[in-house]
């Protein structure tokens, strides 16, 4: 990643749409996308991705329920500690 604020956050937008694509081709079932755009990723590139993309959900989340998005990532964070595996399409059980 960049030492640039303005490329550093490009950067991780773009990784956030590749996370995006992934996250889009798991649920419609395909697998093998979904695996080569997680390959074609960097380490780095998965975690700022997935981070920007988990704050923007919890933000639009927050917004659709006029909550505060702590409150909301709180929630989650309990819903993902009850519910600790997953099915195999990534849903929780």
């Amino acid at each position: 990643m960049s030492t640039d604020p303005a490329a550093s956050f490009r950067a991780a937008a773009e990784s956030a749409q590749a996370a995006a694509g992934i996250i889009a081709a798991r649920h419609r079932g395909d697998l093998a996308s979904a695996d080569a755009l997680l390959a074609g990723l960097s380490d780095a590139e998965k975690a700022a991705g997935f981070l920007f993309l988990a704050d923007l959900a919890v933000t639009l989340l927050a917004r659709y329920e006029d909550r505060p998005a702590d409150a909301v990532a709180a929630e989650l964070s309990l819903l993902i500690a009850t519910h600790s595996s997953a099915t195999p399409d990534g849903g929780l059980q």
